[in-house]
C-alpha cells in the first residue's frame, strides 16, 4: 500500500513513519506534505493508494485537498484525522468517500483497523470486473462502500430495474465467519441461500464482504420483519448449524442501508456472551441485562506456577477452566470477557517471557490484543488460547534434540539443583571428564553449566514467590543458596528485581 502523509506538525508526520514501519513492511510513505496543496501535487504525481490527511491545515485544509481529489476523479483512499468531533467534518468527509474518520489523540488499534479495512477495500475493488457494473449486486456495494450516493438518479435506476423504491424498508442480516471466512464463505453462501429459497414472499441480495469477515444479506422484499426474525431464530439459525454468529436489524430506507451495517456489526461480539445459536437483533441488543463479570485472580496465580514448574499438563487444564468460566448460564458484557482474555494472556506471557521462553518472547503483542478485542466469536478466543498453549508446549518439547549424555545431566540438576550440586559431581557419575561435559553442554543448550543450574534455581524461586506465601530465608534454602542476601543479589541479577520487587509485580 503506497501511502502518502499530509499534515502540518512534523512530529506527527515522523510518528506516522515509525509506526507504519511496526504494523508492517506492507505499507511504503512515497510523500509527506504539510499543506493540503502541496499534499495534492504529491498526490497527483505520485498517485498513491491511500491518503492519511489532518484537517486544519494552512493554505488548504484535508477536506479541500479531498474534494480537489475527488474532482480530477483521482482513485485514492484516505484516512481523515481530526482533533474535532463536529458531525459537520465527518459529514463533509463521509460525501468524499472517505470511509475512516478517526480523532486524536490516535488510538492504535483503530489506526491498525483502518488500516486493514482500507486494503481490504482495494482489494475488493481490485476484483471488480466491469460485467458486473450495474448490476443490484455492485449498486449495493457502490452505495455500502461510500461509492455512489442514494440520490435521485440511483433511486430511478433501483425501481426501473428492480423495484426498488426510496422510502421503502430493508432488513439487513450479518453473517459473520470469522477466521473461517476464506474457507467457508462460500459454502456458507450456498446454505444460507438455500435456507433463504424456503421462506416464501421475500427477494434479497447475498453479499459476500471480506474486510468484515461476513456475508451481508439484504432483503429488499418481505411482508412481516418480526416474523422474518423469528424464522431467522428458531428455523434457519439451526439449519445451518454452524460456527458463525448472525445478526439482524432493519433499517428505513435504502440511504440506511450502510448505517444500518455499522450500527449492527459492533454488536456482534455478544455471540460470545451466549448460548449457540442466538439471533443478535439490533437495537434489541443494547437492552441486554448483564452480570458482574470477575477475574479470576486465583487462577492466573495458579497459571503463572504451573508455568514456572513447566507443567504443561496443569497449563492446558488451567486454561480450559479459564475459557469455561465464562459459560456458567449468566450473561457476560462482551467486552469485559474480551478484557478479562487480554488480562490472562499478558500474565501468562508475561512469565513465560521472564523465564526464558523465546517463542513468547517473540509474539506480535499488538496484533494479538486487536485478534482479542475484535473477536466475535468464542472460536477466536479459543484460537488465541490454543496458540499460547502451543508456544509453551513447544518450548518444553525444544530439548527433544539434545544427546542423552545432556539430558540425563539436566536431569541431575532438575533433581539436586537445591542440594549445590556440581559439574564435576554430575561428570563423576556420567563417566565422563568435566571439561567433555561442560563443553557438550554449552554446545547444546547454548549456556553454560554454571548459568543453567542458576537459571534453573530462579526460575523454582519465581515459582515459589508466585505460588506460595514462603518467606525469603525459606525460599533460599529451597532452591540451594544458603545466604539470603546472596539469593536475593544472584536474583536481582537475573530479573533486575529484587525476590520481594519480583512477588510484589506479579501479585
Amino acid at each position: 500500500m503506497r501511502i502518502v502523509i499530509v499534515e502540518d506538525e512534523v512530529r506527527i508526520r515522523e510518528g506516522f513513519f515509525k509506526l507504519l514501519g511496526k504494523l508492517g513492511d506492507e505499507y511504503e510513505i512515497v510523500g509527506e506534505a504539510e499543506n493540503g496543496r502541496t499534499g495534492l501535487e504529491i498526490c497527483r504525481t505520485k498517485k498513491p493508494d491511500l491518503v492519511i490527511t489532518d484537517v486544519q491545515m494552512p493554505e488548504m485544509d484535508g477536506l479541500q485537498m479531498l474534494q480537489a481529489i475527488s474532482d480530477e476523479g483521482l482513485d485514492i483512499k484516505a484516512i481523515v484525522l481530526s482533533a474535532y468531533s463536529e458531525f459537520e467534518y465527518a459529514r463533509t468527509a463521509m460525501k468524499l468517500g472517505v470511509t475512516e474518520y478517526l480523532l486524536k489523540p490516535l488510538n492504535i488499534s483503530d489506526f491498525s483497523t483502518a488500516l486493514e479495512n482500507i486494503r481490504h477495500q482495494m482489494e475488493e475493488d481490485r476484483r471488480k470486473k466491469p460485467a458486473t457494473v450495474g448490476t443490484l449486486d455492485q449498486v449495493m456495494r457502490d452505495i455500502i462502500g461510500g461509492r455512489m450516493s442514494a440520490d435521485d438518479e440511483a433511486f430511478n435506476y433501483l425501481k426501473k430495474n428492480y423495484g426498488i423504491t426510496a422510502d421503502q424498508k430493508f432488513i439487513i442480516l450479518c453473517d459473520y465467519l470469522g477466521n473461517q471466512y476464506e474457507n467457508s464463505a462460500k459454502r456458507e453462501q450456498k446454505e444460507l441461500s438455500n435456507s433463504l429459497s424456503f421462506y416464501e414472499g421475500i427477494k434479497y441480495l447475498i453479499l459476500d464482504v471480506e474486510y468484515r469477515k461476513s456475508l451481508i444479506v439484504i432483503v429488499y422484499k418481505y411482508e412481516s420483519a418480526a416474523d422474518f426474525e423469528r424464522w431467522i431464530q428458531y428455523q434457519l439459525l439451526h439449519e445451518l448449524e454452524g460456527s458463525s454468529a448472525m445478526g439482524f436489524t432493519e433499517c428505513t430506507s435504502i440511504g440506511g442501508i450502510s448505517q444500518g451495517i455499522n450500527d449492527l456489526y459492533p454488536y456482534m461480539d455478544w455471540n460470545i456472551s451466549f448460548e449457540k445459536d442466538v439471533l443478535i437483533s439490533y437495537p434489541k441488543i443494547t437492552q441486554v441485562q448483564t452480570s458482574l463479570c470477575v477475574y479470576p485472580q486465583d487462577l492466573e496465580a495458579r497459571m503463572k506456577t504451573a508455568i514456572c514448574a513447566s507443567d504443561f499438563s496443569q497449563q492446558k487444564k488451567l486454561m480450559d477452566e479459564f475459557e469455561e468460566g465464562f459459560h456458567d448460564g449468566k450473561v457476560y458484557d462482551p467486552r469485559e470477557i474480551k478484557e478479562c482474555f487480554v488480562r490472562f494472556i499478558w500474565s501468562v506471557i508475561e512469565i513465560a517471557k521472564d523465564i526464558g521462553n523465546k517463542k513468547v518472547a517473540d509474539l506480535q503483542q499488538q496484533k494479538l490484543l486487536d485478534g482479542i478485542m475484535n473477536a466475535k466469536l468464542r472460536s477466536e478466543l479459543s484460537s488465541v488460547c490454543a496458540g499460547i498453549l502451543d508456544m509453551l508446549k513447544d518450548s518444553e518439547e525444544a530439548s527433544d534434540t539434545e544427546t542423552l549424555t545432556v539430558r540425563r545431566a539436566k536431569s541431575m540438576i532438575h533433581e539436586f539443583y537445591h542440594t549445590g550440586i556440581t559439574l564435576d559431581e554430575i561428570a563423576d557419575r556420567l563417566g565422563i571428564t568435566p571439561e567433555y561435559l561442560g563443553t557438550q553442554f554449552h554446545k547444546e543448550t547454548g549456556e553454560t553449566f554454571s548459568t543453567y543450574i542458576r537459571n534453573y534455581r530462579i526460575s523454582k524461586a519465581k515459582e515459589l514467590l508466585v505460588g506460595t506465601s514462603m518467606k525469603l530465608k525459606e525460599i533460599s534454602e529451597r532452591v540451594g543458596y544458603s545466604d539470603p542476601k546472596y539469593f536475593s543479589k544472584v536474583f536481582r541479577d537475573v530479573t533486575g528485581k529484587l525476590p520481594a520487587e519480583y512477588r510484589k509485580s506479579l501479585k
